[in-house]
């Protein structure tokens, strides 16, 4: 056996992405009809350069309504297929959490950090080399447990940390280090 065939594989970087509020309208309540599902502006765009630019695209996304009832993960799958489309197939992962803590308990659910940890195992992702980018602090705080960046994004009412930008495409500027 020689040595080069004994070394493991590079490790890949990812963006995680979570989805209402940065790849879709935030609509103030659960979003699963088609219909209120609404890519934002410039969410394409910005997928298409970060996969450009050597990362994996992953959307990680508490959907708490599908325990609550309201909606079911066929629901949700649709609303992704759409996002998929809008985007050239750019995503390579969709996870979600489906539990709400009125309900059970759940790992997968961020601030937790199971679903990131599962895409790391997944495509040998290299946290220090990976993002996260969310509207709110749980989404960088999930993050953080793994040992992904974060960029908080949107105009919530979360305090903002040292890394925020206004959306996605200027979350996507910092990444790739270009100034408008």
């Amino acid at each position: 056996m020689n040595a080069a065939a004994a070394e493991p594989a590079p490790r890949e970087k990812a963006i995680f992405l979570d989805r209402d509020g940065v790849l879709n309208q935030e609509i103030g309540h659960y979003v699963w009809r088609l219909e209120e599902f609404v890519i934002l502006d410039g969410v394409p765009e910005s997928l298409a350069r970060l996969k450009a630019a050597g990362y994996r695209l992953i959307v990680v996304t508490n959907q708490a309504g599908i325990a609550k009832g309201l909606y079911t993960a066929r629901e949700v799958q649709a609303c992704h297929q759409k996002l998929q489309q809008a985007c050239h197939n750019a995503i390579d992962a969709f996870y979600f959490a489906s539990g709400h803590p009125s309900v059970s308990e759940s790992l997968m659910r961020k601030p937790d950090s199971l679903m990131l940890e599962k895409a790391i195992a997944r495509f040998r992702l290299d946290p220090a080399q990976s993002w996260i980018i969310g509207d709110r602090l749980r989404d960088l705080q999930a993050g953080a447990k793994v040992g992904v960046r974060g960029i908080l994004v949107g105009e919530g009412e979360e305090p903002r940390p040292e890394l925020y930008a206004a959306d996605l495409r200027a979350a996507t500027d910092l990444i790739l280090g270009e100034k408008n």
